[in-house]
């Protein structure tokens, strides 16, 4: 199995024995992340720093002026990696370690963005924005999302791309000293708080023939009990399990209007951002989407129509970390993949954030069994040496 390892520019820039490190580990491949949101990220083998502050989303090269201009929504650019370029000069300096790099795009998870731009965001059923959420059914944002896929994707030196959150996001986001904890709401809970009641969404709902406000309150009803500290409706299990259990909180037809509505909002992007970036891309050129299964999840990995991604993309990757009946959740819809098509089990390598680099071998050989064909590690910048030692043994075991 072909293995690629997530790397972040400022984990390579400043430190000349990096891409030698990540090489050693015996991945082919660096996922290297041209446009990201904000985040805080340990470094624990740099010489120059142990903590990088991304302090908004932004894009990690320079952007064409006149692709941007006159335009409302656009990249921000950012001042905490050193140089002007520093996807560029990560990418060089990953090549002549002898990999092949790969950008790493994140499209709809910008919390700058939506705090400049309020309007632009997903509205729950109760009127609140989220920031962090663009909603993909806006036609300005769209055009910024397809746009922003087409050239942080194709960079110089890049053979192919990964398209984060090229789809819905919603409640679910790591966001800083976060007090939503204090009612659980399980995966039908998370979704109905999801859901946008933007003007566009609003009137994209009526269209359907069920009024928005009709939906609202459903929204609104269905959570009420949640809210008190009752129990959700059971669904059965896995991700089939959890939209039955939206169905019987909300009622088969107005959960259907809703459905039809964001499936069809996340299709047309995902459609529209893959051939985008064929578009402006070389010959060769390898498109994949971290994505889930169960097309009404919200997230990083954003929910697709298996039977149709593989249809327009080279390939997804799906997050495979967990347990073996939650990795058969996620890779059975994918069994019958298209015989070129990449299906990449992504699991995490970083034993602090939940990861188990020491059965990777066992875990990377059960998704195989599964139908993966590819390895995405997340992530070598990220890991403790402790962790890449046993990543490296893993690798070399598979190999």
């Amino acid at each position: 199995m072909r293995a690629a390892a997530f790397l972040y520019p400022w984990d390579v820039i400043g430190d000349p024995y990096a891409p030698g490190r990540l090489a050693a580990l015996g991945v082919q491949q660096a996922t290297l992340a041209s446009a990201y949101h904000s985040t805080r990220a340990l470094t624990p083998r740099h010489p120059r720093h142990r903590i990088v502050t991304a302090r908004h989303a932004a894009v990690l090269y320079p952007p064409y002026p006149a692709r941007w201009a006159r335009r409302t929504l656009r990249p921000y650019g950012q001042d905490w990696v050193a140089g002007p370029d520093p996807f560029g000069a990560a990418t060089r300096a990953l090549t002549d370690a002898g990999l092949e790099v790969h950008s790493w795009v994140v499209l709809a998870h910008n919390s700058r963005l939506g705090a400049d731009h309020p309007s632009a965001v997903v509205h729950n059923a109760y009127g609140d924005p989220y920031p962090w959420a663009p909603c993909i059914a806006r036609p300005e944002v769209r055009a910024y999302l397809v746009t922003l896929a087409a050239e942080a994707a194709v960079r110089p030196g890049a053979r192919g791309t990964e398209l984060e959150s090229c789809g819905w996001y919603g409640l679910a986001h790591l966001h800083a000293h976060d007090k939503t904890a204090g009612v659980p709401l399980p995966g039908a809970a998370q979704y109905l708080m999801s859901v946008c009641f933007c003007p566009v969404c609003a009137e994209g709902y009526g269209e359907l023939g069920v009024p928005a406000r009709e939906l609202r309150e459903a929204v609104v009803r269905a959570m009420a009990p949640l809210w008190a500290g009752g129990p959700v409706p059971a669904g059965g299990g896995g991700r089939a399990g959890e939209w039955a259990a939206v169905e019987a909180l909300l009622g088969a037809e107005p959960a259907g209007v809703l459905r039809t509505w964001r499936d069809r909002a996340a299709r047309t992007l995902q459609r529209a951002a893959v051939r985008a970036v064929r578009d402006a891309a070389p010959d060769g050129f390898r498109v994949l989407l971290h994505a889930d299964p169960a097309a009404h999840r919200c997230g990083a990995n954003a929910g697709v129509d298996p039977a149709d991604v593989l249809a327009h993309a080279d390939g997804v990757v799906l997050p495979c970390t967990g347990d073996a009946d939650a990795r058969a959740d996620v890779l059975a819809p994918f069994a019958d993949r298209p015989v070129a098509a990449t299906v990449a089990a992504n699991l995490t390598v970083v034993s602090g954030m939940g990861g188990s680099p020491r059965t990777l071998a066992a875990d990377a050989t059960h998704a195989a069994a599964l139908g993966a064909n590819a390895l995405r590690l997340y992530h070598a910048g990220l890991a403790s040496d402790a962790d890449l030692a046993a990543v490296r043994e893993a690798l070399g075991t598979l190999a």
